[in-house]
């Protein structure tokens, strides 16, 4: 069963990045977050929780019935953390931390083709949306969760950059990955991502696209929190 947790301000401010993996979306979205002083919503965490579940219960992934008795058999939750970022709980302990595990990671695109696990969380993202001004990146905010989102944005990047990028990430959590592996795991997920019957990865008609392969975090906040300011929703 998936609950929301906490409650927070009526939110007249909607941003939506999406982007293939390894985009610097949730960096990015954090930053943005911050700026603005706004709820960071990683959805991708809720779906890295459902396979965060299957992973430790040795749920097949491929079986939607599977995935969604895994979820019916436990208490996923979201609330506001400290540093208004989103804290995923499952059974009331606090898992955040664990689930960019590379074993975590080689499940999220399975479990996120389902489509009664994206209905699920597709309601409470706009939940959120409704409820508090955020920050919010995935892959179909912009097309399915918030289609009227103030602040439309796609990031991208060259797939050996992204790939680059997860290596160093999971460096950063113990784990050493060769560049050759990250880099077909990169194409494959966006394979995956841009094939899925629901709710595909692709660009929203009229979000702004940004290729962050040669510019810097700040350079890619900056040029955000500027359309932001554009739309005059300051």
């Amino acid at each position: 069963m998936i609950e929301p947790e906490g409650g927070f301000d009526v939110a007249p401010v909607t941003i939506a990045i999406d982007g293939p993996a390894g985009a610097g979306k949730s960096t990015v979205a954090k930053r943005v977050a911050e700026r603005l002083n706004l709820m960071y919503v990683d959805t991708g965490a809720m779906y890295r929780a459902v396979a965060y579940l299957c992973a430790q219960e040795g749920i097949d992934v491929n079986s939607e019935c599977a995935v969604e008795a895994v979820l019916d058999a436990h208490r996923v939750s979201f609330e506001e953390g400290e540093d208004r970022t989103l804290q995923v709980l499952i059974d009331g302990v606090n898992v955040t931390s664990r689930l960019r595990a590379p074993e975590v990671s080689a499940l999220v695109s399975t479990v996120a083709a389902h489509p009664r696990v994206r209905q699920l969380l597709t309601e409470w993202q706009r939940a959120f949306a409704e409820r508090h001004s955020v920050v919010m990146d995935g892959r179909d905010i912009g097309t399915v969760v918030l289609p009227h989102a103030t602040v439309k944005v796609f990031l991208t990047a060259a797939p050996e950059e992204r790939a680059r990028r997860r290596q160093e990430e999971y460096r950063r959590m113990g784990y050493e990955v060769p560049l050759d592996e990250m880099v077909k795991n990169v194409i494959e997920r966006d394979r995956k991502d841009s094939e899925r019957a629901v709710a595909p990865l692709r660009m929203a008609e009229d979000a702004v696209r940004i290729d962050s392969t040669d510019k810097s975090i700040d350079s890619v906040v900056d040029e955000i929190v500027q359309l932001v300011e554009n739309a005059h929703v300051r």
